[in-house]
């Protein structure tokens, strides 16, 4: 006679603490990092850093970085790597300007193409990654720099042999898509907050930070809707099941192929934003730009959580991540500390977050 189990001794029914499933999430590391360092500026840095004006020093190069580590964040939860997105800013930011200067689209035609155009470099990208079957590593370790010479090389093409393309500030001045991806939002409430000497003034009464930088926006709109997607969709579920097994996620009935691709491609069209943004804020655009942000943002997506061996992170880790790292580019300025020190304190914060992460999931999860 078999021996019948009750509800309550069944393991598959076991109640988990909130405490436990607090230190399960990916993002802990990243919350706990910009904690230590919002300390260690505190303790060390000038007080204006966190004053507003401070506070949008930092947040503006952070959400540029966000943005891109929130993209490769996703395709690393789904198992891939994608080492052009900072060629991309560049190669999609010449595409833009050649799209308002050279064509002289307006920005209702030209945002889209670029958009279009990064998506379908992104998905060339992800089918020969699938096609091929070698590691996305070396796939776009080749794109990083086949598109950063095209980047160059159209440049010259178009302006004549310089590698800067100018003019796009004028060309867009005007244009009622312009404030969506340029300059600040909310200046009237900002205005108003001055007038009622709530915020900082100059001695004309013009308040000293006039909005919100739109890039910072677009940083939390990105984070939000990246967090909603994997947690609350079936495609979050088939990220994380595509990196995590995909032998048996595509047994499961899982897209896989599909999902992989469409990751690369939302990737290259989060590159696309920034280049976007900042061609529109300097008025021109360069063969330089987005160098080496693709490390930059596989770094602030770790930090954030994500696992090199796809299946595991989280865009609010990603999110954390990439604030760390412009607190971190800017405060060191706040301080009286070298900035060749800059890279040796975001390496460590890389490498304290990644343990700290290790150490935390398998404690929880009983790993070995």
């Amino acid at each position: 006679m078999s021996e019948t189990i009750s509800p309550s001794e069944d393991e598959r029914l076991k109640s988990e603490s909130f405490g436990a499933k607090i230190m399960k999430r990916p993002e802990l590391g990243a919350i706990a990092g910009v904690i230590l360092v919002v300390i260690f500026f505190l303790a060390t840095a000038d007080s204006s850093m966190f004053t507003l004006s401070g506070i949008m020093n930092f947040m503006t190069p952070a959400a540029q970085l966000g943005i891109l580590a929130i993209g490769a964040a996703m395709l690393m939860i789904g198992g891939e790597f994608d080492l052009s997105i900072g060629s991309m800013v560049a190669f999609s930011g010449l595409f833009f300007a050649a799209c308002t200067v050279t064509w002289g689209l307006p920005l209702v035609l030209a945002i889209p193409l670029t958009f279009v155009f990064a998506g379908m470099v992104g998905a060339v990208n992800g089918t020969i990654v699938i096609r091929s079957g070698l590691p996305s590593f070396i796939v776009t370790l080749a794109f990083l720099f086949i598109l950063r010479g095209l980047s160059l090389v159209g440049l010259k093409l178009a302006t004549g042999g310089s590698t800067q393309l100018r003019g796009v500030r004028e060309a867009v001045e005007g244009d009622w898509l312009a404030p969506f991806f340029s300059g600040d939002a909310f200046t009237g409430v900002f205005s108003w907050l001055a007038s009622q000497g709530l915020i900082d003034t100059f001695k004309s009464g013009a308040p000293k930070v006039p909005g919100i930088p739109v890039e910072i926006i677009w940083f939390i709109i990105i984070a939000l809707l990246a967090t909603y997607v994997l947690l609350r969709t079936p495609v979050g579920n088939w990220i994380f099941a595509a990196g995590g097994d995909k032998n048996a996620a595509s047994n499961s009935g899982v897209p896989v192929n599909r999902v992989k691709i469409s990751l690369f491609m939302l990737t290259a069209c989060c590159a696309a934003l920034v280049a976007i943004i900042t061609v529109m804020d300097a008025g021109s655009t360069d063969a330089r730009r987005g160098f080496q942000k693709e490390f930059e943002a596989i770094i602030a997506a770790v930090i954030g959580g994500c696992l090199l061996t796809g299946g595991y992170g989280s865009a609010i880790g990603a999110f954390f991540g990439s604030i760390i790292f412009g607190m971190v580019v800017i405060g060191l300025t706040y301080t009286n500390f070298d900035q060749d020190w800059f890279q040796v304190f975001l390496g460590a914060m890389l490498l304290i977050a990644v343990l700290f992460n290790n150490a935390i999931r398998k404690r929880v999860t009983g790993e070995r």
